[in-house]
């Protein structure tokens, strides 16, 4: 059988390493876009305090993965799936070896498309971070955080003004998980930050007002400027600054828009699978294509949640893995899991939303 995953992250990968265990003769390829091997991804907003990140952060090369008998097409787009006659399309650079079935013939060193057949194909490329509509023109004018590129970016931009011997000073528009996250650590990392959040409190989807009330004094001790009810309409770019304007207008040396995720669903809809927030799938992860599976951020279950946490995405992947190995029967259940805010010096006092 042709085992095809989309996507290097802990969904894909731990999907493939637990089919290898249970079968040791079909065919598995994994499919990613990243080149940098598979990273733990919670680790990003931790990403300005630890000097070594780009390393540390590395869970596994891709290299490792090709020797446990599992083929990885890295820096690789997937451009369409042609459901009827079982293949994904795909464009990029090939120095990897391909598998038996994928079209390779007249291969240049540019990128161009190719074909993979599949017998059963695995969609687990995450989400994407979320630009509200009113800013994206202004794409150019900020930085988001939702992958190693994204961190090497910031990385690279933030050690200019290390190396002329002063930190830059941040606008964070998102007082949400992701943002309140990054505001802690580039604060602890000495970076002036400010943060604007649209709602009356922070983290309010996942927080209850007590640990919100927290969270808020945590952050302000820590240096971080929190502004509450902020409605940002816009940026400007004004020389060597980027400005956020608000009811007033406010410079900076750099912006992160940090307003949530968005699933990864555009090839399942081009290919006509139904979608509503996620990949609609069934109790046993499979899409409205019997052929098709989904996990991870992208899989919207029929309670309608999306289970976008690491515990409960690895236990869908190693669960799938078992069921179309014929080890599970059962449907797939979420199971019982809890999260946290990795901000320094925050504990919440209640249970989190999840």
């Amino acid at each position: 059988m042709q085992i095809v995953i989309i996507g290097s992250g802990v969904a894909g990968v731990s999907f493939a390493e637990k089919y290898r265990a249970l079968s040791a003769d079909d065919d598995i390829t994994l499919v990613t876009w990243e080149d940098d091997g598979y990273y733990s991804r919670p680790l990003l907003s931790r990403g300005f305090t630890k000097t070594d990140i780009e390393q540390t952060i590395i869970l596994k090369p891709f290299d490792k993965l090709r020797e446990n008998n599992i083929n990885v097409l890295c820096g690789a787009e997937v451009t369409a799936i042609n459901r009827a006659g079982k293949s994904i399309a795909l464009n990029g650079s090939w120095s990897h070896r391909f598998p038996t079935d994928c079209d390779t013939s007249a291969i240049p060193s540019s990128r161009q498309e190719k074909t993979l057949q599949y017998d059963k194909l695995i969609l687990a490329q995450g989400s994407s971070a979320f630009i509200p509509p009113p800013f994206r023109p202004y794409e150019k004018l900020f930085f988001c955080l939702n992958s190693l590129v994204d961190l090497k970016a910031l990385r690279k931009f933030r050690q200019g003004f290390l190396s002329q011997n002063r930190h830059p000073d941040w606008a964070i528009v998102g007082g949400g998980l992701i943002g309140c996250e990054v505001a802690s650590d580039l604060a602890a990392a000495g970076d002036k930050v400010t943060l604007f959040h649209a709602m009356d409190r922070l983290m309010e989807r996942q927080l209850a007002a007590e640990d919100s009330a927290l969270l808020l004094k945590v952050l302000q001790d820590s240096g971080v400027k929190v502004l509450l009810n902020q409605a940002v309409q816009g940026f400007i770019k004004e020389e060597n600054k980027v400005c956020v304007r608000t009811e007033v207008t406010a410079e900076f040396d750099g912006l992160i828009v940090a307003c949530g995720f968005k699933p990864r669903t555009e090839l399942a809809e081009l290919a006509g699978l139904e979608i509503g927030r996620g990949i609609k799938v069934n109790q046993y992860l499979q899409t409205s294509d019997e052929s098709i599976y989904a996990l991870g951020d992208v899989a919207e279950l029929p309670n309608g949640k999306l289970y976008a946490f690491i515990l409960p995405i690895r236990n869908q992947a190693l669960w799938l893995a078992e069921f179309l190995a014929g080890q599970k029967q059962d449907s797939w259940t979420p199971p019982v899991f809890t999260t946290k805010a990795k901000v320094h010096g925050f504990e919440a006092v209640h249970p989190y939303n999840v």
